[in-house]
């Protein structure tokens, strides 16, 4: 999932929940606890592919930064 499809879906989820609080605040319903539960969830999981995946565009691919770091740690230790 590209960056610009991550905030479309937080965007979307967002104004989602938004809706589910407002019908929350009419009364007491469990399910849409429960909805608004999992939105969070699935809000919180994209804001960490997104942070994923600038850090991934910023600093390359994950296995590639731990080869770097490996190689500088036994630079490191070799001095």
């Amino acid at each position: 999932m590209t960056i610009p499809q991550i905030h479309s879906e937080i965007e979307r989820l967002s104004e989602l929940r938004t809706e589910l609080y407002t019908e929350l605040a009419r009364g007491r319903n469990e399910t849409v606890r429960e909805e608004i539960k999992g939105i969070n969830e699935r809000l919180q999981a994209l804001w960490d592919q997104n942070r994923a995946e600038r850090a991934r565009i910023r600093f390359g691919e994950r296995e590639d930064i731990v080869r770097r770091a490996r190689a500088e740690d036994r630079l490191d230790r070799a001095a």
